[in-house]
């Protein structure tokens, strides 16, 4: 699957490893997998992904950076896909919710995470104890802000970036 995604700041890696460590059994991001999904692009070989690539290019055309903050620690417990719980920094950016409906128009929506059930967020972990991982939704931490000027083209069979794009 290929992804139009934000990098994230080390401060919020860091912040996402360490309450990783906090719930032993569960599966953690490794370093540098740690991003934010702006949209689900599809699936396909090397040439499909030329043209999925080309398509959003051409739909970000004229997109300005946008700010983006972590304001917190949430778990989703019931999850369409892959093992829960996933424990998530919660993220809230009013310009990333709309560049996602905007690519929604050109790339269908994933069912039971995207469009209307899209929800902005950096995960931390899946699987593990729901209880342990319900008790991080009250860890204290400074929001963190930053603004977005690049998006990175993600090839998740992979864990690693394809290309970027700059914004604006």
């Amino acid at each position: 699957m290929y992804s139009l995604n934000v990098p994230v700041p080390g401060t919020v890696a860091a912040l996402a490893r360490d309450l990783g460590t906090r719930l032993g059994t569960a599966e953690l991001r490794q370093r540098g997998e740690h991003t934010l999904v702006a949209k689900r692009l599809g699936r396909g070989d090397a040439a499909v992904y030329h043209e999925i690539e080309a398509r959003a290019r051409e739909a970000l055309r004229g997109q300005p950076p946008f700010e983006v903050r972590v304001t917190g620690v949430d778990v989703f417990t019931d999850v369409p896909r892959g093992e829960g719980p996933v424990v998530y920094l919660a993220v809230d950016s009013p310009g990333l919710e709309a560049l996602h409906e905007r690519l929604c128009d050109r790339f269908d929506p994933v069912d039971d995470v995207e469009g209307d059930d899209y929800t902005p967020h950096v995960t931390v972990a899946r699987g593990g104890s729901v209880e342990r991982a319900a008790g991080l939704r009250d860890t204290p931490f400074d929001p963190v802000d930053w603004t977005v000027e690049r998006l990175q083209f993600w090839d998740a069979e992979r864990s690693q970036s394809v290309s970027s794009v700059s914004l604006g």
